[in-house]
């Protein structure tokens, strides 16, 4: 058996907001989330309350599971939207769920915020949630996990269902400019799965759908990988650590925005903790094998 060590994230119940930044805005809650324009200028004023040296969207991780029929309770000035009711019973509905539409709803709200912070010269980290975090929002996790004991078989086709979904996003992201995006899926990390399941959702989905996200990034879009996902990946033998000089020493933000171009994975450290350092001037890459 695999064995895969656990990341223990600080930041799991994190999704950007601060009552400290959203009391100072004259904008109105939860309309605040629902549009480009305020989305954005929300997102900037967190950047500069954080210190950091982008900005971040959205500020939930419930965007790609509304986009496909989800009901979403949208929060208010001190929390961020969330799951309201599940819309599925069984794991079979999942599959008839309806594709991802980018044209309308909050998801194209998003990316248009994305693109009008690019154009004023912003870079842009861009949340994309992997398949356990979309599924909690649609269906109740008792029913996933016992259909990946019973019927691991059609749960691997729910997975490339969303796989497939999320890819199509970040595809859409790269065309409105988006220059890095996180990837996580903390919902399904090591401490949830336990170390069994951890490896088969390794080996059924996860390392060939980083594998399409490396060929579709195409080298131009950086992906932050979730620490708990980095991990995974390193205790199944399915990717390697290699380092990259930075020009000096950096914070982990300002070292992810100079990877941006020159690799297609970084993961040491979760993106939320933007203060890391990296005082000896290196990053950590991650290859797949």
């Amino acid at each position: 058996m695999a064995e895969i060590k656990d990341f223990h994230c600080t930041y799991d119940n994190s999704a950007g907001i601060n009552e400290e930044v959203t009391s100072n805005l004259n904008l109105q809650f939860p309309d605040a989330y629902m549009h480009w324009e305020t989305m954005a200028a929300l997102s900037k004023a967190l950047k500069v309350h954080d210190g950091s040296s982008f900005c971040g969207l959205p500020f939930c991780h419930t965007v790609e599971a509304e986009a496909m029929g989800g009901i979403i309770n949208y929060g208010n000035e001190k929390t961020g939207p969330r799951a309201k009711a599940y819309i599925c019973t069984a794991p079979e509905e999942l599959l008839e769920l309806p594709e991802m539409d980018f044209r309308k709803g909050r998801i194209h709200e998003v990316l248009l915020a994305c693109q009008a912070l690019r154009r004023e010269g912003e870079h842009v980290v861009l949340q994309v949630s992997g398949p356990f975090t979309i599924l909690n929002v649609l269906i109740d996790a008792k029913y996933v996990f016992k259909a990946m004991r019973k019927k691991p078989d059609l749960m691997k086709d729910v997975f490339w269902k969303f796989g497939e979904e999320i890819l199509r996003f970040m595809e859409e992201a790269r065309k409105y400019g988006v220059d890095m995006i996180s990837y996580a899926d903390s919902s399904g990390g090591l401490s949830i799965l336990g170390p069994k399941m951890a490896e088969q959702v390794v080996e059924d989905f996860t390392y060939e759908f980083l594998k399409r996200v490396e060929e579709r990034m195409e080298g131009e879009t950086l992906v932050l990988l979730c620490p708990k996902t980095t991990f995974a990946l390193l205790g199944t033998k399915k990717a390697e650590l290699l380092d990259a000089r930075l020009s000096g020493p950096s914070d982990y933000g300002d070292a992810c925005i100079e990877m941006v171009g020159k690799t297609a994975f970084v993961g040491q450290m979760c993106i939320k903790n933007i203060h890391y350092k990296l005082e000896n001037a290196v990053i950590k890459t991650v290859k797949l094998m």
